[in-house]
């Protein structure tokens, strides 16, 4: 069994956007939204103004290697919605990842375990 778990429902993605927090940069919007359970659910949205296919699924994959990179240092109990902007299949994902620390950091979700981490390169993005 994954420890990644997905948001996979409309109505929690449609609960996120209408009650959640949210952060916008260039490259990619943070939505947050506190959640029952004490799990960490995380969910990427991709629209047709991204691009064709193609770049619609770069968006996602460079969306999920910054989450990957940042999982350990996020609180659980928590709903995160992603979604990519028209800039998000054209940048690396350590720009990505740089943006997802400024949001989380801003929502209040990052907690300070960065010394606790071993491996320095999983534990922080490009900074």
């Amino acid at each position: 069994m994954s420890k990644y778990k997905t948001v996979k429902e409309n109505r929690d993605f449609a609960r996120a956007y209408r009650r959640g927090k949210s952060c916008v940069s260039p490259v990619l919007v943070t939505y947050v939204l506190k959640s029952k359970g004490s799990t960490l659910r995380y969910g990427i949205t991709t629209g047709k103004k991204v691009g064709n296919a193609v770049k619609r699924s770069r968006a996602r994959r460079v969306i999920r290697a910054a989450y990957y990179r940042l999982f350990s240092q996020i609180k659980p109990g928590y709903i995160i919605i992603f979604v990519a902007r028209g800039k998000t299949p054209y940048v690396k994902s350590q720009v990505v990842c740089k943006a997802m620390r400024q949001h989380l950091k801003t929502l209040g979700l990052l907690t300070d375990r960065t010394e606790d981490v071993k491996n320095e390169k999983t534990a922080a993005c490009a900074d």
